[in-house]
């Protein structure tokens, strides 16, 4: 296939492009804005490698230009979506980026699809969502049929993004796949999400911010198995479907932070209590039978994922001091600066 994978740049998105590359013939297109969100340096790997290198182009732009995107669309007969900003506290602090991309942006993407289908050329967009827009789960598991119930501008604006394609699908016949992802977590994932938040303040001997008393649930998807399902549902998944795409590894956020100390050596006292953040889900979970039944489940425990990838941030100081940017001590401050004056010992 001819790919285009919008925010391939970023933590899931370049995952999975270099795991397609090696795992595939296919030719890639990357797009990418390279927001604070999106990293050059994580495609490095790709663009060093004489064997999938020929296969790869990087094109860096705005999926919300419909030009730009209508142009890419006369080159590929896929479309892979991670464009988004991601992190539930930017969300509630800065909601219109979020919107922009994941309204607008999604928005443009499927357009161009529909002029593909217009013309008699099929094109699958595969769009990549989150188990956060069923909201917060007191017991039992979310079915794909089930009412959206996001609670953050980010979860709001992944529902209306999934919603448009599911509105596209039915009103033009376009080729749309959803997938909705649970925690991901692994190597290149941005510094502000809580494992590497957690893994890099520890190597500094800093404190961990943990939400309340850290008992808000989630259930952990290793990157590597979350890119994977997702070349599944592109491959495998039927037109209009929506793929829940769990891991299967449920645990409080204190669990977490407590392995990340165990395995760096560090003391318990660094873990500090914080004012908890509004409208903060206490548990998402999903049920996975769907994806399942078609043959996909995923490979890696969590508690191996979860050691490989401390030692991973262990080992490359370089990448995530390069990933917080200029802008991370004041938005560090801004987020955390009040709620460490008010923490209290766990």
């Amino acid at each position: 296939m001819r790919l285009l994978v919008a925010g391939g740049a970023g933590f899931i998105g370049s995952t999975f492009v270099k795991r397609r590359l090696e795992s595939t013939d296919d030719s890639i297109i990357v797009l990418d804005l390279l927001t604070y969100a999106g990293n050059r340096a994580n495609l490095e790997e790709v663009e060093r490698d004489e064997l999938l290198r020929d296969r790869f182009e990087f094109v860096r732009g705005d999926i919300c230009d419909a030009d730009l995107v209508r142009s890419l669309t006369t080159r590929i007969d896929g479309i892979v979506n991670f464009a988004a900003e991601t992190h539930v506290d930017r969300s509630i602090l800065d909601p219109d980026a979020f919107l922009r991309t994941g309204v607008i942006g999604v928005n443009a993407l499927l357009d161009a699809t529909r002029a593909a289908h217009v013309d008699g050329r099929t094109i699958r967009l595969v769009q990549v969502s989150t188990d956060e827009v069923y909201g917060s789960v007191e017991s039992g598991h979310r079915t794909e049929g089930d009412p959206l119930a996001p609670r953050s501008p980010y979860a709001a604006a992944k529902a209306a993004g999934d919603l448009l394609c599911l509105a596209y699908h039915e009103t033009h016949g376009v080729d749309i796949v959803i997938t909705r992802g649970a925690n991901s977590y692994g190597p290149h994932q941005h510094p502000e999400k809580l494992i590497p938040l957690f893994v890099t303040n520890a190597l500094d001997d800093g404190p961990l911010p943990m939400y309340g008393d850290g008992d808000q649930r989630r259930d952990w998807l290793h990157v590597d198995d979350h890119a994977d399902a997702i070349a599944f549902a592109l491959d495998r998944g039927p037109a209009g479907s929506v793929l829940n795409v769990p891991g299967g590894q449920e645990r409080a956020n204190r669990e977490v932070a407590e392995a990340i100390l165990r395995r760096l050596g560090k003391p318990d006292s660094l873990l500090r209590s914080v004012p908890d953040r509004p409208g903060h889900d206490w548990r998402y979970a999903m049920d996975g039978s769907r994806l399942a039944a078609l043959g996909w489940r995923p490979r890696v425990s969590f508690d191996e994922g979860l050691a490989a990838t401390i030692d991973w941030y262990r080992d490359n100081r370089g990448w995530w001091e390069q990933a917080r940017g200029d802008e991370w001590d004041s938005w560090y401050q801004r987020q955390y600066a009040t709620r460490l004056e008010q923490s209290s010992p766990v």
